[in-house]
């Protein structure tokens, strides 16, 4: 009887400790793929534009990600360098976006923007 009671136990503590873990982030490839899928929802590009600014994305994404490995997410916010290469990164994203969007389609983009990040902590 001990030996049932021990084992449940033991059981219910590996479930436990199971079901609190975080789910994992989602790859680059799923978040290159949201992306692209939102904005062409949002801005209706033509194959041409979509596929430019998916290389745009696809370069961005590549150069945060290897920002982020020296600079964990938040609750610690990022060294100064860190967000200036960051807002470097940006400029350069958008300004390949704009280069192939129309004046009205790149509006939309950045509205677009807005949604793929939530708003961070005190940001309604």
């Amino acid at each position: 009887m001990k030996n049932i009671i021990f084992t449940v136990s033991f059981l219910l503590i590996v479930l436990i400790s199971k079901a609190q873990q975080p789910p994992a982030p989602p790859t680059a490839e799923e978040r290159l793929k949201h992306t692209t899928d939102l904005l062409q929802k949002e801005v209706n590009m033509t194959e041409a534009q979509k596929t430019s600014v998916k290389n745009a994305f696809k370069t961005f994404i590549t150069a945060a990600d290897k920002l982020h490995k020296n600079n964990p997410p938040p609750p610690p916010p990022p060294d100064a360098k860190t967000k200036e290469a960051m807002d470097k990164l940006v400029k350069e994203r958008d300004e390949a976006v704009k280069k192939v969007l129309t004046a009205d389609q790149f509006a939309k983009y950045k509205e677009a923007v807005k949604k793929l990040h939530p708003p961070g902590p005190g940001h309604p």
